[in-house]
């Protein structure tokens, strides 16, 4: 499928030359934006700028190809006015810190005008582990805070616990304290020595050992999942700390799941969505630079990129 017009799309990500082509779903879904014959345009976060009212970004154009260790080409350095392009693709990896949320204040400036996937408000106001909290009833037993007396009394409580950052990401910062664990103390001086945010802490699902679950929506309707087992001896089940990508299907309660949220993702703006499931329960809903396109194509032979790009053009249309 192709758009009525040939779209110009700049990429706001981190540098083009470190990704894994064979992972990366930023990587394919500009490989699909140039398969339409769409011009390309990275640029880094840092090169992003407001400028006596104009929203520019310092870029290069970008031509991509699948293979390793040649995988892209970049144009001359160019000032490129982001009012001139169709669409951005706001696809930086997190952390979600000062520099992220500032972006969006940035990128606020063009969208909808030039649409902005996705919808910068709407990702500032839908960190992974906060856009949750308001589907309580999906989510395991959940405390938010920075009281360490609410915390102990959480422990107290339910015994197993996660603790993690309340803004991390890829795993990093994540603890699984059992009840005899004696570290919680120390961890807890070492987050708030770190950091004066609120940490996160959920009661421990053992059905993590059968995988964490990551399901892929597209403008509300799910789309395609992978199970993520973690690796022998480790709480995680990301993939870059080991965890292995397994084939999976939607059971009828990630069905039940995705349609309690999707429309509050629609409404929003956020057409890319990976939220993950472990058991019976939501525990994140990650807006910011998800991934997974590349596993799931894999398993099911499908390509998701390009549903993405039809849900994009609907958009635009």
């Amino acid at each position: 499928m192709s758009y009525k017009r040939p779209l110009t799309v700049a990429v706001q990500m981190d540098p083009i030359e470190h990704i894994n082509i064979d992972a990366d779903s930023t990587f394919v879904m500009a490989l699909e934006a140039q398969e339409r014959g769409y011009r390309l345009f990275h640029y880094h976060p840092r090169c992003l700028s407001f400028d006596e009212g104009k929203v520019t970004a310092r870029a290069r154009e970008l031509k991509l190809k699948r293979e390793r260790n040649n995988h892209y080409t970049l144009g001359d350095w160019i000032q490129l006015d982001l009012t001139t392009i169709d669409v951005v693709l706001m696809r930086q990896d997190p952390p979600f810190d000062m520099a992220y949320i500032t972006a969006t204040h940035v990128l606020e400036h063009i969208h909808p005008k030039t649409l902005v996937v996705n919808d910068p408000v709407s990702v500032r106001n839908a960190p992974e582990k906060l856009l949750v909290t308001h589907f309580a009833e999906l989510m395991p037993p959940t405390l938010i805070t920075a009281d360490k007396e609410r915390i102990l009394a959480f422990r107290q409580k339910h015994g197993d616990i996660i603790v993690k950052p309340l803004y991390g990401n890829g795993g990093a910062g994540v603890f699984h304290l059992r009840p005899e664990d004696s570290n919680l103390n120390a961890l807890l001086e070492l987050f708030s020595e770190r950091s004066r945010e609120p940490v996160i802490v959920q009661r421990y699902l053992p059905e993590v050992r059968q995988g964490d679950k990551r399901i892929i929506l597209i403008d509300g309707k799910p789309v395609g999942a992978i199970n993520r087992v973690p690796a022998q001896g480790e709480a995680r089940s990301n993939m870059h700390v080991g965890g292995r990508a397994e084939k999976s299907e939607l059971t009828a309660r990630d069905r039940e799941i995705c349609a309690a949220i999707g429309p509050t993702l629609k409404e929003k703006g956020l057409i890319f969505v990976g939220i993950d499931v472990i058991g019976d329960y939501l525990t994140e809903i990650n807006v910011t630079s998800p991934t997974g396109l590349q596993e799931i194509n894999r398993f099911d032979g499908v390509k998701l990129e390009a549903d993405i790009w039809d849900a994009i053009e609907a958009k635009l249309g």
